[in-house]
């Protein structure tokens, strides 16, 4: 079954990078970015409102999905392959390539954190972003507590420097991602299974995993120092910034997410929908009609 009937098929290369994408509708382009352990696919019932009046691109992140599964070249410091500044320069790649000099860019989960890099590295081609079931990574991981490590233990097993992860995630990778979903999730049957069947047929090749695991290796390292120096730097994204999050999610519950968000930008518009971390899935109409007229404004 294809989710996304209308939306052309494309794999452009990008700087010696795959990128596995989906394409319709016509009007100011808008990046949709997924998150872990998802592809493309999880916008498949917000996409097609948007693109009524939107050209709307999904890209699968590197490492994930069908887009390529980058190496560390040998002179790069470890995991820098999988730096959100890596893949931030590939999704303008992207656009650049699909004729989008300037754009609007909307990111879940590990696709947020792409969509924050991509406003502070390239903001010439960004027009306006959105940021979904977040909190800044930065702010995270210098606001570790026990409810964090218990809720978001993954960010620290993904991390270790070792194979481990991979090893235990690898031997059951359709159980691991299937009990994450219903961890962090909060609408009963959100999910359709054709989707959730893909994300397991990509996360089933080791390659993705191993690639999901360096994201957050890198996120804890490489990510981490280029944030803080953005930080002291009093860079900030200045494009007008939505930012969406769900009322039953950990992410609501543990931050001011409208607060924490304003020390990193300048225009901020926030507000919760009643669902937990997958929005597009959980609550599609309600997140379709928010960034449309986020888009409009």
């Amino acid at each position: 079954m294809d989710l996304l009937p209308g939306f052309d098929t494309l794999d452009l290369d990008v700087a010696g990078v795959r990128v596995h994408a989906r394409v319709a509708g016509s009007g100011t382009p808008v990046l949709l970015l997924h998150g872990y352990p998802q592809n493309h696919l999880m916008w498949h019932r917000v996409a097609p409102t948007l693109a009524e009046h939107h050209t709307v691109v999904l890209a699968d992140l590197r490492g994930y999905g069908d887009s390529d599964r980058p190496v560390d070249a040998p002179d790069e410091p470890a995991h820098t392959a999988y730096s959100k500044r890596a893949t931030a320069a590939d999704q303008v790649g992207l656009m650049r390539a699909l004729g989008h000099e300037r754009f609007a860019v909307v990111g879940h989960d590990r696709g947020a954190r792409v969509t924050h890099r991509l406003c502070l590295d390239h903001p010439d081609a960004v027009t306006r972003a959105a940021v979904l079931d977040v909190a800044p990574t930065r702010h995270v991981l210098h606001h570790v507590d026990l409810a964090l490590a218990r809720t978001y233990e993954h960010w620290f097993f993904l991390s270790q420097e070792n194979d481990l992860p991979e090893r235990l995630i690898g031997s059951d990778p359709g159980g691991y991602l299937r009990a994450k979903l219903g961890a962090w999730s909060a609408v009963p049957d959100a999910f359709d299974e054709a989707a959730v069947a893909d994300y397991v047929r990509c996360f089933s090749d080791p390659a993705v995993v191993h690639a999901s695991c360096e994201d957050y290796r890198a996120a804890v390292t490489v990510d981490l120092a280029l944030d803080d120096a953005d930080a002291a730097a009093g860079r900030r994204v200045e494009v007008p910034l939505l930012v969406l999050w769900g009322s039953r999610g950990f992410v609501g519950a543990a931050y001011d997410v409208e607060a924490v968000w304003q020390q990193y930008a300048t225009d901020v518009t926030a507000r919760a929908l009643d669902c937990g971390h997958f929005l597009p899935e959980e609550a599609p109409d309600e997140t379709a009609t928010a960034i449309a007229a986020f888009l409009a404004d």
